[in-house]
């Protein structure tokens, strides 16, 4: 049995390293910074690669896989993105017993490799637009780092396209900001804020960026992917032009958009107790579990036998349900451990239902219900269980972001006075407030506070919300938008 996890109450920080390293998801490496994601986890990362696939074929992109080894001279063709990657670069220099002519950079992100190849394959409008996505591995050399939230090297996907006009770049980035923050409540149930990036927290390079914020169980938030238009910077950089139907030659333009899996950590703090992993049941591969009690050699046949049944009249359920999943069913037939070491386990690790079935229980025609959320235990029958598990699964997947929703809720605030703002920082939340757009009261705002500006919540014109009242921070009362301050991860 694993060792106590530290309450969150307790330390909030420590709590998610307990839960990460008892619950078997990741662990350290022998490389400083880096993890080892173990096969807990990385069950994870493929329940989100596969849904989110889907998702991003749906908009037009196909998957390719670009080369981990960039060359110096390529990220000093864009000094602005150079500039903003310089300190997290790992480089090599020395290679195959030799000195290497040229430096190589390990793939910080790929913009600048993958508009070499667009430079070659886009000729003509008829090559356009050219959407592409790949699945790999980055490495940015953290100096602070925790497992899943930010570590050295990280697995994500990252989406290049190159369009013709800069409405159809624009349109596209915004595209994906709305499939980012429609898979992180559908399929992480996160709850999610979209918006634009200041530009001081915009992406190296880009003309504008747009994120998704969350907010942890410690009212910190938590950016959860970004999007990026990247205008015709990397197009002019790398000479990635085409023949439009005018007859005139122009540069293409550019959006790059990621996930990470940050997000598995997102989803840890939005969901989970002190008991261990909550996991929506649309990210599990497992989502029951059924524990026979086996008793003795007399009644040990008999307990299974009647686990199987269950097994196949669940699955028959499930079939005919309308979960846009297929459910795992395990039965644990170990005999080495006790049914209370079993119970314990499969809270640690998450899985979203447990089916607890006894000698006594089967006399009676019953089985006892957990579901890992509520850990409320239900006695229902045995011919009602399967329709009553398979709706309860569908029941914690919508309740985990209804939950998770109303405590965001509770905890964002509306500001107008900076005095007022200070204080009440501390105890965490989003503050949304009118500001100036002026960077002197953003960095204000970070030295004092240390908290950020999020994003500018969007309208339903999708550009960032107008504010009548004065800027919160300087009282400035021209050019004011809708700002979200936060401490963050």
């Amino acid at each position: 049995m694993a060792d106590k996890i530290t309450p969150r109450s307790e330390d909030f920080s420590q709590w998610y390293q307990d839960l990460v390293l008892q619950a078997r998801l990741a662990d350290y490496s022998p490389v400083k910074g880096c993890m080892v994601i173990r096969p807990n986890g990385y069950s994870i990362w493929e329940q989100i690669q596969k849904d989110l696939n889907r998702r991003i074929q749906e908009t037009g992109a196909r998957n390719a896989y670009f080369p981990l080894f960039i060359p110096e001279s390529f990220l000093k063709k864009e000094a602005e993105h150079v500039e903003g990657f310089a300190p997290q670069c790992a480089v090599v220099t020395y290679a195959g017993a030799k000195d290497l002519e040229e430096k190589l950079i390990v793939r910080p992100t790929s913009e600048t490799i993958i508009n070499s190849m667009f430079a070659k394959w886009i000729q003509s409008y008829r090559d356009l637009p050219m959407m592409i996505n790949q699945w790999a591995n980055v490495v940015r050399w953290e100096m602070r780092t925790r497992l899943f939230l930010r570590t050295t090297e990280f697995l994500w996907q990252e989406g290049h396209t190159c369009h013709a006009t800069h409405e159809e770049a624009e349109d596209e980035s915004r595209k994906m900001l709305r499939v980012y923050a429609d898979f992180a409540e559908e399929v992480l149930a996160m709850p999610v804020l979209p918006g634009q990036k200041s530009e001081s927290e915009k992406f190296a390079g880009a003309l504008r960026t747009y994120s998704i914020e969350a907010m942890m169980q410690d009212k910190k938030a938590l950016q959860a992917g970004t999007s990026h238009n990247l205008s015709t910077h990397f197009a002019k950089a790398f000479d990635t032009g085409f023949l439009d139907k005018d007859g005139k030659q122009k540069s293409v333009h550019q959006t790059s958009w990621g996930v990470s899996t940050r997000l598995i950590g997102g989803m840890i703090m939005t969901h989970s107790d002190d008991r261990g992993l909550v996991l929506p049941p649309r990210l599990a591969a497992t989502h029951i579990v059924i524990v026979p009690i086996l008793g003795n050699a007399a009644t040990r046949a008999k307990m299974v036998e009647a686990a199987e049944e269950l097994k196949v009249k669940i699955q028959l359920a499930a079939q005919a349900s309308s979960l846009p999943y297929t459910v795992g069913v395990l039965i644990d037939r170990d005999e080495t451990k006790q049914a209370g070491w079993k119970f314990h386990e499969y809270e640690l690790t998450g899985i979203p239902i447990r089916i607890e079935l006894g000698p006594r229980d089967l006399e009676k025609g019953q089985v006892v219900v957990v579901r890992r959320d509520t850990l409320m235990k239900e006695f229902i029958s045995v011919e009602s269980a399967p329709d009553l598990v398979i709706r309860g699964l569908a029941a914690m997947q919508k309740e985990l972001l209804e939950r998770a929703r109303a405590f965001r809720d509770a905890n964002t605030f509306r500001v107008e006075d900076y005095s007022d703002f200070k204080p009440r920082i501390e105890s965490g939340g989003f503050f949304v407030g009118p500001w100036c757009q002026s960077k002197v009261c953003e960095e204000k705002v970070k030295e004092e506070t240390k908290a950020t500006l999020r994003c500018l919540p969007l309208n339903e014109n999708h550009e960032p919300t107008r504010e009548m009242n004065s800027c919160f921070i300087c009282g400035a009362g021209a050019g004011q938008v809708q700002a979200v301050f936060a401490r963050s991860y």
